[in-house]
């Protein structure tokens, strides 16, 4: 993107080509709207020619993909302000159209993040049913979907009848890792909007603009999160979550026996739990309270049939959500177990790339002498065999306990 961001458009971090075509974007939209001058037949057409886009017009229907921590969700929302924008340029960040949307109040974007494996076809129609309906007082509707790749096949189905046929005030925005995740008959009418890894320094320098003080504690959350925005913000702002993970990251690498790393797989198990409910207590007990308000109950009322369905199902959708929770951060130690011999590999190949694991230099020193850069490799490997069987839903212990023992081959019995 030609010259300085602004307004809502500078939360997005090293994607200046995906910043410059959603602005072109916005910019385009403006011309679709009563607004400015059209009379309803040139909207009808401009309705049409959205399903048919340049390379600087508007569209109904976009795909936003990119790798864990781009921005994917950041990118959507500044996008969605930007259009319900009523300042001089779209995406001031100064006017409600900004500013609501920017703090998910605006009635008229919607934003849908499931904490399930799954979309379902049930939330998919109440999507198809909410983009029918007009504006209520921004610019545009828009449905932001933060996991389209979690449709399922009956979801996605429901979702592609509204995208083929959208009413003229309709966006979708669907975001998603990657182009593969979603069907080809849903990303072939969306236009696509590409983002990628953010530089480590372009992440440092938004966290010390969000009041990070330690320009060295920024650089480091950065790169240990490898440019991931949100994970970075979380390490730099936390040391015991700093701490926590060099723990995690370090104990496997560390065993000498069988004992160990069946200890070592417990322990990593026991605290991706123990972070998970420590994401979900609060808010489980607050959606029970709210459950049973609605049901007109106080909390040591005699439960009814009505009140033990509701209150079942709200346990099942709990358990899924934890479910989920427990597999992401198993899922991030893994990916940081994994930065460690990244970092070994690159040491023993002698690249002089910069670490990931800055605050593990001696560790990291210690692995490379140790080892030969074909036995790192293998390690790398046997770390991603591993996340590929917990994400087929292997027994967690036995998957943990397999992967570290490999991660030592010459175990003492």
């Amino acid at each position: 993107m030609t010259g300085e961001t602004y307004g809502v458009w500078n939360g997005i971090v090293g994607q200046d080509e995906v910043v410059a075509t959603l602005l072109s974007a916005a910019n385009a939209a403006r011309e679709l709207l009563p607004e400015a001058g059209n009379n309803g037949d040139h909207r009808r057409e401009s309705s049409s020619s959205m399903r048919t886009p340049d390379d600087h017009a508007m569209t109904h229907a976009w795909l936003i993909t990119g790798p864990p921590g781009s921005g994917r969700s950041v990118a959507a929302a500044a996008f969605a302000a930007a259009l319900q924008c009523t300042g001089e340029k779209p995406g001031c960040g100064e006017c409600a159209g900004c500013r609501t949307t920017m703090i998910k109040t605006n009635a008229d974007v919607a934003f849908v993040a499931t904490e399930k494996m799954i979309i379902d076809v049930k939330t998919a129609r109440g999507l198809v049913d909410l983009a029918q309906t007009s504006p209520s007082q921004g610019r545009w509707r828009v449905i932001i979907v933060e996991d389209a790749d979690r449709l399922n096949e009956e979801g996605a189905a429901a979702l592609l009848k509204a995208i083929e046929e959208p009413p003229e005030r309709t966006v979708w925005l669907l975001c998603a890792p990657s182009t593969e995740d979603m069907l080809a008959t849903i990303r072939s009418r969306c236009r696509r909007a590409t983002l990628r890894i953010p530089p480590v320094d372009a992440v440092a320098d938004l966290l010390v603009t969000e009041g990070v003080a330690d320009p060295t504690v920024a650089l480091e959350a950065a790169r240990a999160a490898q440019s991931h925005i949100g994970l970075a913000r979380a390490l730099a702002r936390d040391p015991e979550m700093r701490r926590r993970r060099r723990e995690i990251i370090t104990a496997p690498v560390r065993v000498r026996s069988v004992g160990e790393a069946v200890y070592a797989a417990e322990q990593l198990h026991k605290t991706a739990i123990d972070q998970a409910k420590a994401h979900t207590e609060e808010r489980n007990a607050k959606e029970k309270a709210e459950a049973l308000r609605q049901l007109g109950m106080d909390q040591d009322d005699q439960a009814t049939k009505q009140s033990r369905a509701v209150l079942k199902d709200l346990a099942e959708e709990q358990k899924r959500r934890e479910k989920r929770l427990i597999n992401d951060e198993l899922d991030r130690a893994m990916l940081d177990l994994m930065s460690i011999y990244r970092d070994v590999l690159m040491v023993q190949l002698g690249t002089g790339q910069t670490l990931i694991n800055t605050d593990l230099a001696q560790t990291v020193e210690e692995i490379a002498a140790d080892s030969q850069p074909a036995q790192t490799i293998q390690r790398i490997s046997t770390i991603e065999t591993a996340r590929r069987r917990l994400i087929a839903h292997g027994n967690v212990l036995l998957v943990l306990e397999a992967m570290i023992v490999s991660l030592r081959p010459q175990l003492e019995e």
